[in-house]
């Protein structure tokens, strides 16, 4: 079984910045996509970024130039969060896919906090 674990969120005025950071674990082969998705009271879980084996990069239009996403040792995926809004506020779930023995796996994290609030 793979698992996700976030951390790195919290309260942060606008303007501010946080890092988060999500750890995959388990037998996995390979990883094709890990990616953070976010989902503010009332709102659906939309896509925030995500990146890929070759490392390219997506990110959503509301947080182009602000967030940057990275990976290290292809098991450990980061957003880096700048010029925060208070729009940005939501729990943010990390998202991986890719392949252990024998199959495929898609898993989530169970989410981290943001708050951006003076």
């Amino acid at each position: 079984q793979v698992q996700l674990v976030e951390s790195g969120g919290g309260l942060v005025q606008p303007g501010g910045s946080l890092r988060l950071s999500c750890a995959a674990s388990g037998s996995i082969v390979s990883i094709s996509v890990m990616g953070w998705y976010r989902q503010a009271p009332g709102k659906q879980r939309e896509l925030v970024a995500t990146i890929g084996r070759s490392d390219n990069t997506y990110y959503s239009d509301s947080v182009k130039g602000r967030f940057t996403i990275s990976r290290d040792n292809a098991r450990t995926v980061y957003l880096q969060m700048n010029s925060l809004k208070p729009e940005d506020t939501a729990v943010y779930y990390c998202y991986a896919a890719g392949r252990i023995v024998g199959s495929s796996f898609d898993s989530w994290g169970q989410g981290t906090q943001v708050t951006v609030s003076s």
